[in-house]
């Protein structure tokens, strides 16, 4: 398959990549590396990106911005943040996206168990992750065409020590892969959380 990962820099997308790659033609796109560029915030950028890439068989994003920061402490660019790029940026990978995806394709996207499980500064983040895992349910309901589904990571081990935090309870970046691996073929209209799929 030919398939469009967003993201594919980070430390969950170069997992995507390394675990499909052997199978499949990876497009790697990045806000400042990749094969193409995409800023996820810009819906004119998007449509541009698509336009150099052409058809697909799958779009996977692994990417959205959002900020963490106390409740008291989020400003109106805070949410603005959240829900400009990591609800709409992934939102309009299927809403731009979908007519370049090939019939029985599949367009996965991110968002996090903050949404159901979250912690002290996470509001915003928790936001967008629900409206979107909720906006996939919907959708899927009319989007029969090809297959729309949400991957819900877990805290990465590997970021968790970037920030010196104990990774104990953290996953793998290459075990949060499988995830969106298993997102490829099967599912509509779910979120899977990546606990459930390692």
């Amino acid at each position: 398959m030919k398939i469009l990962l967003i993201g594919a820099t980070g430390t969950i997308g170069k997992a995507v990549a390394d675990k499909l790659a052997a199978e499949h033609q990876i497009i790697r796109a990045g806000y400042s590396d990749g094969d193409v560029r995409v800023d996820l915030g810009n819906s004119d950028n998007i449509r541009s990106m698509f336009k150099t890439t052409g058809k697909v068989d799958a779009i996977i994003s692994t990417a959205g911005l959002a900020s963490f920061a106390p409740l008291q402490q989020l400003q109106d660019s805070d949410y603005q943040l959240a829900l400009n790029n990591k609800l709409m940026g992934q939102i309009n990978l299927i809403r731009i996206g979908s007519e370049y995806v090939s019939d029985g394709g599949s367009v996965t996207l991110t968002s996090g168990v903050l949404s159901k499980e979250p912690i002290p500064g996470s509001a915003s983040i928790a936001m967008a992750n629900g409206a979107l895992e909720s906006f996939v349910l919907a959708a899927a309901l009319e989007e029969t065409r090809i297959n729309l589904n949400v991957v819900a990571p877990a805290f990465v081990k590997e970021t968790m020590e970037m920030m010196g935090m104990d990774s104990s309870t953290g996953i793998s970046a290459a075990d949060t892969a499988s995830a969106y691996a298993e997102a490829l073929n099967s599912h509509h209209g779910e979120t899977l959380d990546v606990r459930d799929h390692i």
